[in-house]
């Protein structure tokens, strides 16, 4: 009897001392894992964090070396367009000043000139070489007159007829005065329309009666005479 109850504790004993090896065993497995999750981790993160690193400083610096290429090729077409824009520019103010000092034209017997006025009012002034005088039912000495419906009154409307190419039955004549001379006269007419307006400077031919010498086309009648 004595010897079966010593045997019992022996096995437990036996089963204990198993149990405690698998725990040491276990906890030995488990320590393991947990330092290698760790060593894993720290070389992710550490690691990961320089080679990011790196790539990012290499892809940064040829976007912006190729950029400021892009922006030089833009600001070098940008300026060759604007040389070409001026160079243009430059030419036709030349030409226009080339046609503001005087434009010819070739007409029947003489040449048509027009100049562009510094006038404010007046668009150019036109100077035609072919005018010739009216002429005229007057003789003697010549007194010009500057009453409506008198001979020399009509002579001096005739005469701004041919300049203008207007009619009497085209036109309104706003003033005929004294041109600075006694045989001198400036009509200044409009068409009914009111498209069309004119200052026409006149002189006295002894003989051959009023010629047109130049004619201005107006903008306004305002300050026109």
């Amino acid at each position: 009897m004595a010897n079966k109850e010593q045997s019992y504790p022996s096995r437990l004993n036996k089963k204990k001392n198993n149990n405690n090896r698998s725990n040491s065993i276990l906890n030995i497995m488990i320590a393991l894992v947990f330092t290698l999750v760790i060593i894993i981790g720290a070389t992710l993160i550490f690691g990961g964090r320089d080679d990011s690193a790196e790539p990012e400083s290499v892809e940064v610096a040829p976007e912006t070396e190729n950029q400021t290429s892009e922006e030089d090729a833009v600001t070098a077409e940008e300026n060759d367009l604007e040389e070409e824009q001026a160079e243009e520019e430059a030419a036709k103010e030349e030409e226009e000043e080339e046609a503001k000092d005087e434009e010819e034209e070739e007409t029947k017997g003489g040449t048509i000139t027009r100049e562009d006025s510094n006038d404010p009012i007046v668009s150019e002034t036109i100077v035609n070489t072919s005018w010739e005088p009216i002429g005229t039912s007057q003789s003697g000495d010549h007194v010009s007159s500057y009453q409506k419906n008198s001979v020399d009154w009509n002579e001096k409307i005739e005469a701004v007829t041919y300049a203008t190419g207007l009619s009497e039955n085209e036109m309104y004549v706003m003033m005929v005065q004294n041109g600075g001379g006694p045989q001198k006269s400036i009509a200044t007419v409009q068409s009914k329309d009111q498209s069309e307006k004119y200052r026409v400077f006149l002189t006295w031919v002894d003989g051959e009666g009023w010629k047109p010498e130049k004619m201005d086309v107006l903008k306004t009648l305002d300050g026109a005479y």
